[in-house]
């Protein structure tokens, strides 16, 4: 009898998911609480209890600007947790140079990382001294401009196929009572609006130029002038959007009350949970429909050093189970990003992901500015297109004039 009782406990232990031996709590941290987020970072989740440890959830709400400060003072306080999203770039750099950070590279070779990563310098961003500090779990860009059939079709036009005929399609959108363009309060939501509107209008050797060479002539010249003509006229387009988070904005796109939103990819979770359809319910234009360029910032998670043995090894599992094909499938099919690994099958993935996928294959990338900028100089370029949006009375030329001084001082 005590001979079947062990052969049976034993069976039983041989069936339980790898390390549900010594199954652990770990806290991630993350900012992703907007619906469609929250049905992607559930993927994750899933996937890493059915290792047998257990995610934790730290969701911190506000968006990056505000979970970011919270996370970091944690993590310097002593009080870390057992793995922090940030943006693959630079927003962890000073956590690693003070040693806070856990390097990552026997992992990451043990799981190849380097020969499925694409493109590489995801990993070259989670890349200090030659060691790996992050995981990569998507690419997110920025390069899309979403449109509402809907508002279209009230207002009596044609869905845009690009920015001029967008602005152009303004007034009528505004005689039938929408707003034209949806633009959070946020301040990242009108830098990174500025971003996407320089690689359209100024191309991507210009915005290369000035954000990944500094180039503060280039910034103050005549090619950044039209692009500063732009952002006034998404602005003006922008007046009566009064909502602060960027899924609300993304929000009155789905209810056909705005025009369209530049916003990341991001976005078309919301719009698939809302149950529309690319395509049919709502367009989208990568590069703004003039030049089709994504740019591959996105989304890793750190995992900070901490003392408990055990909770350092669920690091190693978690670290893993991010990058494992199913989860990177199943998360990116309802965040609306693209996958980090190169060899996924993506079947599944709407119109838009496509349109992503094959703009990816073609190389047509850039690095997003998370990639090429400080934390600190980031920070100044949202103070002053916050400003900008928010304040008609400072014209074009003066924002320039601040513009050209950040990136002359930008590290």
């Amino acid at each position: 009898m005590k001979i079947r009782m062990m052969a049976a406990l034993l069976a039983a232990s041989a069936a339980l998911p790898f390390g549900a031996a010594n199954a652990t709590d770990l806290e991630v941290t993350h900012w992703w609480t907007s619906g469609g987020e929250s049905a992607a970072v559930a993927e994750l989740a899933k996937a890493f209890d059915a290792t047998g440890n257990h995610w934790v959830d730290g969701a911190i709400a506000g968006s990056g600007g505000t979970a970011r400060p919270i996370m970091i003072s944690r993590i310097t306080g002593g009080d870390p947790m057992g793995a922090t999203q940030f943006n693959h770039g630079r927003q962890a750099e000073e956590l690693v140079q003070a040693g806070l950070m856990r390097d990552l590279t026997d992992v990451a070779t043990a799981e190849h990382w380097k020969d499925i990563v694409r493109p590489s310098s995801l990993l070259d961003s989670c890349t200090i001294d030659g060691k790996i500090y992050c995981a990569p779990v998507n690419i997110h860009s920025w390069q899309w401009l979403w449109l509402s059939n809907a508002a279209f079709k009230k207002a009596g036009v044609e869905v845009p196929k690009n920015w001029d005929e967008f602005v152009a399609a303004a007034p009528a959108l505004e005689k039938a009572g929408i707003i034209p363009l949806a633009v959070g309060g946020q301040p990242w939501q009108a830098t990174g609006a500025f971003d996407v509107l320089m690689v359209a209008v100024a191309g991507k050797d210009t915005f290369n130029k000035v954000f990944k060479d500094k180039d503060a002539e280039v910034a103050a010249g005549p090619e950044i002038a039209k692009v500063f003509k732009a952002a006034d006229d998404a602005r003006r387009m922008a007046k009566g959007s009064n909502v602060q988070d960027w899924n609300q904005a993304t929000n009155l796109v789905i209810t056909g009350k705005a025009g369209g939103q530049i916003m990341g990819d991001w976005a078309q979770g919301e719009f698939a949970l809302a149950g529309q359809k690319a395509g049919t319910d709502y367009t989208c234009l990568p590069g703004l429909g003039v030049n089709e360029i994504i740019s591959t910032g996105g989304d890793a998670f750190y995992f900070p050093l901490l003392k408990d043995e055990e909770k350092s090894k669920a690091q190693a599992v978690l670290a893993k189970t991010l990058l494992d094909p199913k989860t990177q499938v199943a998360f990116n099919l309802k965040k609306g990003s693209l996958p980090v690994r190169g060899d996924v099958d993506l079947a599944a993935a709407n119109d838009c992901m496509k349109k992503g996928l094959d703009i990816l294959a073609k190389g047509n990338v850039i690095q997003g500015t998370d990639q090429l900028l400080s934390a600190d100089s980031q920070k100044q370029k949202e103070d002053l297109f916050s400003e900008f949006f928010a304040n008609p009375s400072m014209t074009p030329e003066d924002a320039q004039k601040r513009f050209a001084g950040i990136i002359a001082s930008a590290d």
